[in-house]
């Protein structure tokens, strides 16, 4: 029998198995749910394109957004310590600060998150980022900044610990409509999920609860939820070994060290939907702004170059909790933050889905946010009968 018919108790299904279908099943299957994994294919995750900054206070994020960004970052040492003792596998997790450069002390006093760093001037810039360009001439350093190696580890480390947890993942699956009906109360309850499996049958799985980690596809399965593709660019450079130590968050441009030298560049943001492919001119622009920021590593060695989409909401911020349908938990939209938020929406997700049918559940915390990232918060109100039928 495929496993995916099977009836349990607290069965669960993650549509997406990107960096955040990944995170929500790891945390699901840690606390006693069944959990099946649907995805279309491993290399379309944007986790495998980012470059894991956990560096909410260089954003400059503000508002309920910093606010789920800072208790996202304070759960990362606890989170990647789960992940590395069920895979086995390192993540790559670095406390290695971030420092923000300005060309004007005024730009700086600006910043939304000035309060949150230690200022810098000249001389303590330079020694915070030796060989940082002329035309900055102050910063900012948040020594609580982070970042995880996603592309090399924390997405091999998240899918091993997810298979050990005895997530069943189904490879090569296209989600194709979410069935509903009725459920007496006057609201549409999700029922199903119609696909089209690897060989291109298609099927209708019997489903009760799901949550839609789709990434920048969320939109082809909830067309009133806008998530759009924002396609970035990057490439990667070996520096010598301690060369740069912070993350260094430019105007445009940021570079991230790893542990042994390597350092990546990013990023571009571009609204070209699911064109595929580098381009010489974003690639153009990435060096630009490598040699604007930190001329001398416009010398160092390049060793790779990639793209990937990242799902952007018309405000920038995630989709997240109980979704359109009654069963249905929303986990996407998190543009260029979701290394940063993964720990949190895999936490939010579970208290989701043990929210009793009245909307009480035992995480206070977690109401401000669910409020704030709701799914119909684009629209005065809810357009049921958009939603795309089985």
């Amino acid at each position: 029998m495929n496993p995916l018919h099977r009836s349990r108790q607290q069965q669960v299904l993650v549509l997406g198995g990107g960096l955040m279908g990944l995170a929500v099943a790891h945390g699901l299957a840690r606390h006693g749910w069944s959990v099946h994994l649907l995805r279309r294919s491993r290399r379309d995750a944007a986790g495998f394109a980012a470059a894991g900054m956990l560096a909410p206070h260089a954003e400059g994020l503000s508002g309920p957004l910093l606010a789920l960004a800072q208790r996202s970052l304070r759960m990362i040492p606890t989170w990647v310590g789960a992940i590395e003792e069920d895979s086995g596998l390192p993540c790559g997790w670095l406390p290695c600060g971030t420092v923000a450069p300005f060309t004007s002390q005024a730009q700086r006093q600006a910043f939304p998150t000035a309060a949150l760093g230690h200022p810098l001037e000249r001389a303590a810039l330079e020694a915070e980022a030796p060989g940082i360009s002329p035309a900055f001439t102050c910063g900012l350093l948040f020594p609580q900044d982070s970042q995880l190696d996603s592309r090399r580890q924390l997405m091999a480390a998240l899918e091993r610990a997810c298979r050990r947890r005895g997530v069943h993942f189904a490879e090569g699956v296209t989600v194709e409509r979410l069935c509903q009906e009725e459920d007496g109360g006057g609201r549409q309850r999700l029922v199903g999920i119609a696909l089209r499996n690897r060989d291109g049958e298609k099927q209708r799985l019997p489903c009760g609860q799901a949550v839609l980690c789709c990434g920048a596809w969320s939109q082809q399965l909830i067309p009133q939820v806008s998530v759009t593709p924002i396609k970035g660019q990057m490439f990667s450079v070996q520096a010598p070994r301690q060369a740069l130590r912070r993350v260094l968050f430019g105007p445009g441009t940021y570079l991230v060290p790893r542990q042994d030298g390597l350092v990546v560049v990013g990023a571009t943001s571009e609204q070209v939907g699911f064109t595929p492919g580098l381009t010489p001119m974003g690639q153009s622009r990435l060096e630009q702004g490598l040699r604007q920021l930190l001329p001398e590593a416009a010398r160092w060695p390049p060793m790779e170059r990639w793209y990937g989409f990242r799902p952007c909401t018309r405000d920038q911020q995630p989709v997240l909790g109980p979704g359109p349908l009654a069963g249905l938990v929303m986990a996407t939209g998190h543009h260029r933050n979701g290394v940063l938020l993964a720990a949190v929406t895999a936490e939010l997700t579970r208290i989701a889905l043990d929210t009793d049918p009245a909307g009480r559940h035992n995480a206070s915390w977690a109401a401000p946010f669910f409020h704030s990232f709701r799914w119909n918060r684009f629209s005065p109100a809810p357009a049921q009968a958009s939603l795309r039928q089985a």
